[in-house]
This record gives C-alpha cells, structure tokens and sequence, in this order.
C-alpha cells in the first residue's frame, strides 16, 4: 500500500527540519488521503513531505486533540475514529463513533470528541477519558459538517439531505433550533468572533452567512470564478484568518479556491489550484493556505498576500482533510 512504512523511516528528517527551520518552520500539516488510507505529514515551510503512514479504511476528517500530541482520524469506512500519536503516526486507540463519521470537533476543554455520523442521522459525542459513547442526538440526515461555538455553548451539524443546520444545546444535549439552507450543506464554520456562521452549501453553489443572534441567513455568497462553467463551483472547506478579516473558501471541481472580505462579504479573488480542493488550513501566521486537492493527489502552497501557489506537494490518493499543527 502507498507509503505504509515510511514513517519510521523519516522521523531523523522530521527532527532536522525542526533543526534546520527551528522558528522558520511554521507548522506541519497533516492530510487525510481517502483513497490511499494513508496520512500525508508534510513540513510547510520547507515543502517537504517528511512523512507518509497508514490509516484505517477512507479517511475523511482529521483533526489534533487539544493539547497537540494526537491525530484523530475518521476511518469512515470503518465506522470508526483513530487515535494516533502525532509525533510516530502510532495507533493508540480505536474509538467507537457509529455509522460513517465524516467530520468532527475536539470539544474546547479538551474532554469530548463530537462526531457526525453520515450514515446514522446523528451527532455522537465521544469521552476522550473513558474512550466510551459519552451521548448521542438525532439530527438530520446525512450529517456531515460539524463545529462549536467559541463560548461552548452549541454545536452546529450541517445536514445535507434535509438542507438545515441543527444547534445542538451543549447544556441540554438537545436540538434547540434548525436553520434551512440552500441545497446539501457540506461544512460549517464560525466566525472568529463567534458572531456568525458561514455554511457551504455544495450543490446550491453558494455560501450561506448565518447571524449567530437570530439564527437567521442574512447574506448569500455565490462565485463566478473565471473561465470556470458554472456547474463545476462546489463550495465545501472554510477557513477563517485569526482575525476574522478573509475567509479562503475551496470550490470543488471549479480546481479553485475563493478569497472573501468577511466584513463587506465580498469575493475579492480567486486562485487556482489542484484537482477538487475539499478542505484547507491556514497557517498559523495567516500567510500560506494548504489545500487538499482531491482529483490531482496532491496539496497546493497558497501565498495568500500575493494571491497564488508557491508551491504543489505530492500526496496520496484523494487528498480530502488537512490539520496543522506547530
């Protein structure tokens, strides 16, 4: 299989490119490639993929417990989320999840993994301390996008058959409110400041702004990237810079990804990339964005100041989550 042993074999580079790089090396990006069952670990400030390791069967989302010192994995086909050592791809532990998780969330104190399980209409909250079930709520069906508020308070599951995102009372453990949405709702993502959440509706072609307030859409982003057919503009990954200024959106198929001004919620750019760009990263110091790009297997470096790729990394087969990590 792709790269299964090549992570031993490379933690002598991974420790000299910290070496080498010391502060320079701003973070390391880890991507889930579903295809291949493997996780690419790749030094961005080198552009070096340090490493490859095996993975349970079509990994989707990917993410870091919070203290940074592991990897959880959706095994989607294995109806099952892996733990695994940051630092030596290592399998520590294999978490119960329920049907095909696509997406999740490390809970902020740290304690709880929250999981949308596409296949059993429902959100499964995982206790990282017991490795057990700790809860589960219905939600609508084919959950796939998943994020919590910034003050703890709610989590929000996007739903793609039924068209509406679900607040989930992190209280109450109960579904308190839906907001509908344009056509299947792939990602969901807050606002630094937790005031708004902005939803990539897939097959509506849009993105959808969401007042955290009123729980109402009050805008609607579309996207007419240039010499790009219509149909091929599939909004999916959302990420925000730290201080809530740009949000960078993956277009799908369309092979590119859309630069937004958050406050006048206008599309100031487009880059293009690699094949099918899912999901993306932004680093730490808000100057590269790492895109997953599905069809091509590889990841694009974008400079977001000067607005193009510096940078096309080999992955393995059909790049689909990708995290950071310092």
């Amino acid at each position: 299989m792709y790269g299964r042993y090549k992570f031993g074999a490379c933690a002598a580079a991974l420790a000299m490119a910290a070496a080498t790089f010391g502060v320079a090396r701003a973070q390391t990006a880890y991507v889930s490639n579903e295809r291949s069952d493997s996780v690419t670990v790749i030094d961005v400030a080198s552009g070096a993929t340090i490493a490859t390791f095996p993975v349970g069967h079509r990994p989707r989302g990917i993410t870091l417990s919070r203290d940074g010192q592991y990897i959880f994995v959706c095994a989607s086909a294995d109806n099952a989320v892996e733990v695994r050592e940051r630092a030596t791809g290592k399998l520590v532990a294999v978490l119960p999840s329920g049907a095909d998780p696509e997406q999740f969330f490390a809970s902020r104190d740290g304690k709880l993994l929250f999981v949308a399980n596409e296949n059993d209409g429902a959100t499964t909250a995982i206790d990282l301390a017991t490795r057990k079930v700790a809860w589960q709520v219905p939600v609508g069906e084919e959950p796939e996008g998943i994020a919590e508020s910034p003050d703890g308070k709610y989590l929000l599951v996007t739903s793609e058959e039924d068209n509406l995102v679900s607040w989930i009372d992190l209280a109450t453990r109960a579904v308190v409110a839906t907001t509908e949405t344009d056509l299947r709702p792939r990602h969901v993502e807050f606002t630094p400041d937790g005031k708004e959440v902005w939803v990539a509706a897939e097959v509506g072609q849009k993105v959808q702004v969401i007042d955290v307030a009123s729980r109402e859409v009050v805008a609607t982003l579309d996207f007419a990237p240039p010499g790009v057919v219509a149909y091929k503009v599939l909004p999916c990954g959302i990420r925000f810079t730290s201080d809530g200024k740009t949000a960078v959106v993956a277009l799908g198929r369309a092979n590119m990804i859309a630069i937004i001004d958050v406050p006048s919620r206008t599309v100031t750019g487009y880059v293009r990339v690699g094949g099918r760009p899912w999901h993306l990263a932004i680093t730490a110091d808000d100057s590269r964005v790492i895109v997953a790009n599905g069809t091509s297997d590889d990841v694009s470096i974008v400079d977001l100041a000067r607005r193009e790729v510096v940078q096309t990394i080999p992955a393995g087969e059909g790049p689909w989550g990708v995290v950071l990590a310092p």
